[in-house]
C-alpha cells in the first residue's frame, strides 16, 4: 500500500506534462483559429510538424519538469492541505509561463503571443489545481476505504500526544492506523482520554515490540526535558531497523537518517528516514522491475511448462514451493519457487537444525537430504528462483534488494541493526548473490544489505544485475 501511494504521487508528473501540453495546444488553436476559422484541430496539429518544432518541443517539455519539479510537486503530500499546495502550484505554473516565452522569444515563435501567455497560465493552473483536487479526493476515498494506510504508533501520552491521536483519527483522509500508545505509567492518567486506542508498551519493552509488529511509523511525543534520553533511544532504536520517525517539538542529529518536516494540522512533525532509497527511487526501481520482469515472464512461460514436467515427473508433490517470507517493514507474503525438496521438506526441518551449517538466522546445509536430484540441479543453476518474477510484477519484491528471509530467520536475528534491511523491498538478487552467497557469513551478508541499502544508485542496481549472471553460471555459493 505504501508503495502505491508513492507510484501515484509521482506518476502525477505525467499528468501534469500532459496537462501543460494540453493547456498550450488548446490556448494556440484558440488564438490562431480566430484568424483562420476554417481551419479544423487536425489541421492546427499538423502545422509545421518538423524536426527543429519537435526538438524544441522536447526542450520545453523537459524544462517544465524542472519547474514543477523545482517547487515540490512531486513529493508525497499526504500530511499538507490543498491550501498548502496550490501555491507551490502558482509559483510552478508561473515559472513554467516566463520560461516558455522566454523560448519563443530566443526561437522567434510567432504564436506565442503574450495574450497566449497569460491564458495558458490560467488554463494550466486551473486544470493542475483541479487535477490535484481529485487526486485528493480519490486517495481520501481509498484511505477512508481502508487502503493505502500507514500503521503508526505514539510515544508518549501526555496531553500533545493525545491531541495528534485525535487529529489522525478524526482524519481517515490522511491514511493512517493508530495501533496505540507506548509510554511508562504516571499518576493521573486518565484513560478515558486515550479512547479505544490502549497503551501496547513501555519503553524497555519497545525495541521488542517493533521487533515484531509492522510498524510504518513512529511518532515521538514525549516532553523532551525531562525525557530526552529515552526519545533519544527510540530514535535510535527505530533507525536501526529502518523505522521511519516524526518527532513533535525538538530535532534530533541522526547518523543515518535524513530528515524532512511535514504537518498534521497544526501538529509540525520532524520524519527521520534511512537508508538512500527514497521516494523518486522507488518510482524508478519500480519501473525497471516492471520493464525487465514482465517480458522476462511472457517469454520464459515455454520454460516454465518445461520445468514443471520435470518436477511432476521425478518426484510427487507440487510444482511450486510456495512460502511465507518477510516483506517491507516485515510484512508478509507468499513467496514462489520451483519445488526443489521431497514434499513435507519444512517439517524435517527442526530434526536436521543439528547439521546447520551457518551462523546467525540462516539455515543450510550443504548435502541436504531434503533436496530432490532434480532439485539440486535447479538450485545450482538458480532455476528454482525465477518465479520471483511474479513476485516482482505483483510489488511483493523487487529485481535487486536484500534477500526474503523465512519467518524463521526473522525471529533468529540476534542485533537490531540486522533489522533495518527490512525498511526496503526484497529483491531476487543483491549484493549478498554476487559475494559468494551461502558461502559468506552470516554478519557479512547483513553488512552487505545495509551497504545497497545506504549506498543505492540506479548504476549500483543494474551492476548487481550484470554481476549476478556470471555468479549463477557458475553456482558460487549455491547450495
Amino acid at each position: 500500500m505504501h508503495f502505491r501511494r508513492k507510484v501515484l504521487i509521482k506518476l502525477m508528473y505525467f499528468g501534469d506534462l500532459l496537462l501543460l501540453g494540453i493547456s498550450l495546444l488548446g490556448v494556440l488553436w484558440m488564438f490562431y483559429a480566430q484568424n483562420n476559422s476554417l481551419l479544423a484541430f487536425e489541421e492546427f496539429l499538423a502545422l509545421r510538424i518538423k524536426l527543429e518544432n519537435f526538438l524544441v518541443g522536447a526542450f520545453i517539455v523537459g524544462i517544465w519538469h524542472v519547474g514543477c519539479a523545482s517547487f515540490g510537486l512531486y513529493e508525497s503530500r499526504r500530511l499538507s492541505t490543498i491550501s498548502q499546495e496550490i501555491p507551490d502550484i502558482l509559483k510552478a505554473t508561473s515559472l513554467v509561463a516566463f520560461v516558455t516565452g522566454g523560448i519563443a522569444f530566443f526561437f522567434q515563435i510567432e504564436m506565442v503571443s503574450a495574450g497566449v501567455l497569460l491564458s495558458f497560465w490560467i488554463l494550466s493552473t486551473v486544470l493542475i489545481c483541479l487535477s490535484r483536487v481529485g487526486v485528493r479526493i480519490t486517495l481520501a476515498w481509498m484511505r477512508r476505504k481502508g487502503r493505502n494506510l500507514r500503521n503508526i504508533l505514539i510515544i508518549g501520552t501526555n496531553p500533545r500526544a493525545l491531541a495528534f491521536a485525535r487529529e489522525i483519527q478524526t482524519k481517515p483522509e490522511l491514511g493512517y492506523r493508530l495501533l496505540g500508545f507506548v509510554d511508562e505509567p504516571w499518576d493521573g492518567l486518565n484513560h478515558e482520554h486515550l479512547g479505544n486506542v490502549s497503551i501496547l508498551s513501555d519503553l524497555k519493552k519497545f525495541p521488542g515490540f517493533i521487533r515484531t509488529f509492522s510498524v510504518d511509523e513512529v511518532l515521538i511525543a514525549l516532553p523532551f526535558r525531562s525525557f530526552y534520553q529515552e526519545a533519544a533511544q527510540v530514535v535510535a532504536q527505530c533507525e536501526e531497523q529502518g523505522i521511519l520517525v516524526r518527532v513533535l517539538g525538538d530535532l534530533f542529529s541522526p547518523r543515518l537518517a535524513k530528515s524532512s518536516i511535514d504537518e498534521v494540522g497544526p501538529h509540525p512533525t520532524f520524519s527521520l528516514n534511512t537508508g538512500a532509497i527514497g521516494d523518486q527511487a522507488i518510482l524508478i526501481k519500480r519501473a525497471i522491475d516492471l520493464i525487465i520482469a514482465l517480458p522476462s515472464v511472457i517469454l520464459l512461460l515455454p520454460f516454465f511448462a518445461v520445468v514443471a514436467v520435470a518436477i511432476k515427473c521425478t518426484s510427487p508433490g507440487p510444482v511450486f514451493f510456495i512460502q511465507e517470507r518477510v516483506g517491507l517493514n516485515k510484512r508478509l507474503f507468499p513467496f514462489i519457487k520451483f519445488r526443489t525438496m521431497v514434499q513435507g521438506a519444512e517439517l524435517q526441518q527442526v530434526e536436521l537444525e543439528h547439521l546447520n551449517e551457518v551462523d546467525g538466522a540462516a539455515f543450510k546445509i550443504t548435502n541436504d537430504p531434503r533436496v530432490t536430484p532434480l532439485g539440486r540441479l535447479l538450485r545450482k543453476t538458480s532455476i528454482d528462483e525465477l518465479p520471483q518474477l511474479i513476485n516482482v510484477i505483483n510489488g511483493d519484491m523487487s529485481l535487486v534488494g536484500p534477500r526474503p528471509l523465512p519467518v524463521r530467520d526473522l525471529q533468529e536475528f540476534y542485533e537490531d541493526w540486522h533489522r533495518r534491511r527490512f525498511s526496503v523491498r526484497p529483491g531476487l538478487t543483491g549484493l549478498w548473490q554476487v559475494s559468494g552467497r551461502s558461502s559468506t557469513s552470516f554478519s557479512k551478508w547483513m553488512e552487505l544489505d545495509l551497504h545497497y541499502i545506504d549506498k543505492w544508485s540506479i548504476w549500483l542496481d543494474l551492476k548487481i544485475l550484470f554481476k549476478t549472471i556470471p555468479a549463477v553460471m557458475k553456482g558460487s555459493g549455491a547450495v
